[in-house]
């Protein structure tokens, strides 16, 4: 994952070698790391997280995949080998509050890592975005470049259903002071991208039509011109979505960290 820019982006190991502790730790996340499309949304946070000032590190090499897929899929033997890794590392740092853009890894170390001994403040990065604007830290100056536009938000199922995060990335969308549009299905009855519970990783099973396409109709019946993610997998079945329509000159498929930081960096 690189760049060419001047981001500041501290790494835990070297800072505690300093005697250093962030005040928080950026969990990146598979996606985030490795696939092109989603390590714009991690420099997007970067950006963000540079310019409020906000102390925080990322594991680097030290970070591992956080089980999620392992365990959606059914190994649960694999699933507890890479969580335990992963908690000795964060334990080891003495890190107390983790923040990531995956609704995925959100979930399972919010709620399967402490069943492990891996005990933290965990939030999704809308709910810190949110956080950052309603303490005056961001500013969208004059709406951005999205004032006016129509933005539909797809909920996605770890962060909405199973986690009840439904307002903090719409409160994200709202000040960019864009029209904010709902698919018919949202919030508790949003319907899934058709990623989750390890569907990424295999061929789709029989039947009339994929989800992502049903959710993409949706999204498009609202006239938004922008879609906009909180998650690595939506964002793939979203934009693959896009594509299948044939909508990729008019429609646009953004992470809320993306959408933020072009309307207020």
């Amino acid at each position: 994952m690189s760049e060419p820019n001047t981001l500041q982006i501290p790494v835990m190991a070297d800072l505690a070698a300093e005697g250093k502790m962030p005040e928080i730790l950026f969990w990146v996340g598979c996606a985030g790391s490795f696939d092109d499309r989603y390590k714009r949304v991690t420099w997007a946070m970067i950006k963000i997280l540079n310019h409020v000032g906000l102390s925080f590190a990322v594991l680097g090499p030290e970070e591992a995949c956080s089980g999620d897929p392992a365990k959606r899929a059914g190994n649960e033997f694999l699933f507890q080998v890479q969580a335990i890794n992963n908690i000795q590392v964060l334990n080891g740092y003495g890190i107390k509050k983790v923040v990531t853009a995956c609704p995925h890894c959100f979930n399972t170390i919010k709620n399967e890592y402490p069943s492990l001994g891996g005990h933290y403040e965990v939030l999704h990065h809308s709910e810190l975005l949110q956080q950052l604007i309603a303490q005056g830290k961001i500013r969208v100056k004059g709406g951005g470049e999205f004032k006016g536009k129509k933005i539909t938000f797809h909920d996605s199922c770890y962060l909405g259903r199973a986690n009840d995060v439904y307002d903090a990335p719409r409160e994200v969308l709202q000040a960019l002071d864009a029209e904010l549009v709902e698919m018919k299905r949202c919030r508790s009855k949003g319907l899934c991208c058709g990623a989750g519970g390890g569907q990424m990783f295999k061929e789709a099973e029989p039947g009339k039509k994929e989800i992502n396409i049903a959710r993409i109709e949706e999204a498009l019946e609202t006239g938004a011109t922008i879609i906009a993610a909180a998650c690595p997998f939506c964002m793939t079945m979203m934009s693959d979505g896009v594509k299948n329509q044939n909508r990729e000159a008019d429609v646009k498929v953004y992470d809320l960290a993306e959408l933020l930081a072009a309307g207020a960096l």
